[in-house]
């Protein structure tokens, strides 16, 4: 196992800026993470479990503790189930099982990220959300105990799990496909979902995806619902897309620093090319005042800002 230190995150986060890390390890089994949560506590480091990056901003000042990057990209087909390491990366599963025939992450073409992320975050696009694959979540805690949670334990909601606000690793997970699938119609599915990805979102830009969340109808005031009704879709639930709150607020093309709300989707802050994570940082909040003052509700955060 080696440790790196002063190592730079930059590299690790969609947004391509961050500072370094006081300690950095890339772990790529059980045994791996368990040491590195072991050297932690011993050393009194605090510490942050990083996927793919693709939904992260780190500090321009860098993390101080010990970054723990899980890279079990291992995984494999039983019947019509998945056995995947966290570091598995979604854009690999989908492509494998639709290879197999295996139905079931289709909707996921296109998503960015490791698998341990994805179920972190309960991520989702398109009508799909990973909790409505997951069978059972293996996770590690920070002393070394290893746990295995069927999907009601894992608390999957919006964007959300457990996994999020308690000391849990997730280490492994089993995925429930269907077997003996059209490969032709779910590879079209696929693409088709990886197409709209590239059409209408900023990719050619550093970027770390939606930054908020879809709005839920259930929290918006009356007059808000009235003006975006015709916008008003099912994600999993009726919401209002933010990024249509975002556009309607004047926002579009605004830039701080290096720093811009994305012209082609307006839910998407890209780096220009000289952005700083403060750059970021301060336009998400500039964004977040603007419109609660023009349509009175609250965004909340998709992306995770270490700042």
């Amino acid at each position: 196992m080696t440790i790196k230190e002063n190592f730079s995150l930059a590299s690790f986060s969609g947004y391509k800026t961050g500072g370094p890390a006081d300690f950095f390890i890339s772990a790529s089994n059980l045994d791996e993470i368990k040491s590195a949560a072991a050297w932690a506590k011993e050393h009194n480091q605090q510490i942050f479990i990083l996927g793919g990056g693709t939904n992260i901003l780190f500090s321009d000042e860098g993390y101080r503790g010990l970054v723990i990057k899980i890279d079990d990209k291992n995984f494999w087909f039983e019947n019509n189930k998945l056995y995947a390491g966290a570091g598995a990366m979604m854009p690999d599963l989908v492509e494998s099982s639709i290879k197999k025939c295996r139905g079931g992450l289709e909707w996921a073409g296109g998503l960015p990220g490791t698998l341990g992320g994805a179920i972190r975050g309960n991520a989702g696009c398109f009508g799909g959300e990973i909790k409505d694959n997951v069978e059972s979540v293996t996770v590690v805690d920070y002393a070394g105990k290893l746990v295995k949670f069927n999907n009601q334990d894992c608390r999957f909601s919006y964007r959300h799990s457990r996994f999020k606000v308690e000391p849990w690793i997730v280490v492994e997970a089993i995925l429930n496909l269907k077997s003996d699938q059209d490969k032709e119609k779910l590879t079209r599915i696929s693409q088709d979902h990886i197409n709209y990805r590239c059409e209408r979102q900023p990719l050619e830009y550093p970027n770390c995806g939606s930054v908020f969340k879809n709005f839920p109808v259930a929290k918006a005031p009356a007059q808000v619902i009235e003006q975006f009704k015709a916008l008003i879709k099912t994600d999993p639930f009726p919401v209002i897309p933010t990024a249509a709150l975002i556009d309607q607020a004047g926002l579009k093309g605004h830039t701080i620093g290096g720093a811009q709300v994305s012209e082609k989707h307006p839910n998407f802050i890209i780096n220009l090319g000289s952005a700083t994570s403060a750059d970021i940082f301060s336009l998400r909040n500039f964004v977040v005042d603007e419109v609660k003052k023009k349509f009175g509700v609250n965004l909340e955060t998709e992306v995770e800002f270490l700042i």
